[in-house]
């Protein structure tokens, strides 16, 4: 979990210390999980790491449970068969609908998934402290795997939950900075400065590259808090022991959506991607790079 700073965070020393690192495969609905990817590249940065995003079936938090992880499923057969040896789930939808479904139908793959930093947002929250906010989609927040979460850790605290339908949405269609996009987060946010929270969870992947603007809307004292950090430090504990690959470092991005936008958060995230390839929005059960057309 990381309590997000105004200042762009440095790299973090990586325990893989070894020529070739592990293929490790990460997916989202859109152009959100770049956040967690940007996470992963600090921590692993001779990793190859291959990115995913499914903007044009995006978004999930607005659709079934059904719908997501048929989605899931797809993109997972999409990375494993580019040879990812380990997946990561870095979208907090998809992680509460579907990663229970992904880990049954390949037992043998590894999944990190991601979930709001709830517990330690209670946990680090003092007793002077106003109340805790999370801005999440309307599935995560409904799901049980969340309901679980905060019974677990919120049980007598002071939670303001805010769903933020349509967010997502504006941010893989208009871009994060978008006029649409932030007066929509505004109003997401006021009941959140309203009830004086002071700890505000991003319970997307989506709302870190807001994170300017929440805190603009909500205060300059919010802390926010994002768990990509520790799902990058998850990912890298469980690939230690995973066969090298020979390819050497890389990162590669595919998208079924807008090439330009997904390149343009990626460079927002320091994240060192030159090209996006297509994803086939109808893919088949098996599919290589000879499958796939380089479109920028």
């Amino acid at each position: 979990m990381t309590e997000i700073a105004p200042a762009v965070p440095s790299p973090v020393p990586s325990a893989m210390d070894r020529d070739a690192a592990p293929c490790i495969g990460v997916f989202d609905s859109g152009v959100g999980g770049l956040t967690v990817l940007a996470a992963l590249h600090r921590r692993m940065p001779r990793a190859r790491l291959l990115y995913a995003a499914d903007s044009a079936f995006a978004p999930y938090g607005e659709r079934d449970a059904a719908y997501v992880q048929e989605r899931s499923r797809v993109l997972t057969r999409f990375l494993l068969a580019q040879g990812a040896q380990l997946i990561v789930v870095a979208c907090n939808t998809a992680t509460a609908l579907a990663i229970a479904e992904l880990r049954a139908e390949w037992p043998e793959v590894r999944f990190v998934g991601i979930e709001p930093a709830v517990k330690p947002a209670l946990a680090a929250r003092a007793e002077a402290d106003g109340p805790v906010g999370v801005l999440a989609t309307s599935a995560t927040l409904a799901s049980g795997r969340f309901r679980k979460l905060l019974e677990q850790h919120g049980t007598g605290a002071a939670v303001v939950l805010q769903a933020c339908p349509g967010l997502v949405e504006a941010i893989e269609r208009d871009g994060p900075q978008a006029p649409r996009t932030l007066e929509l987060l505004r109003g997401y946010c006021r009941p959140l400065r309203e009830a004086g929270c002071t700890r505000v969870v991003l319970g997307c992947t989506h709302y870190p590259l807001l994170a300017e603007a929440i805190r603009d809307a909500v205060g300059d004292a919010v802390r926010l808090l994002d768990p990509a950090d520790a799902v990058a430090a998850q990912a890298e504990r469980l690939a230690l022991d995973l066969p090298a690959t020979q390819a050497p470092a890389a990162l590669r991005a595919w998208s079924n959506g807008e090439p330009a936008l997904l390149l343009r958060v990626a460079a927002a995230c320091a994240l060192p991607i030159e090209g996006v390839l297509e994803l086939p929005r109808g893919l088949p059960q098996s599919i290589g790079p000879r499958d796939l057309q380089q479109v920028v």
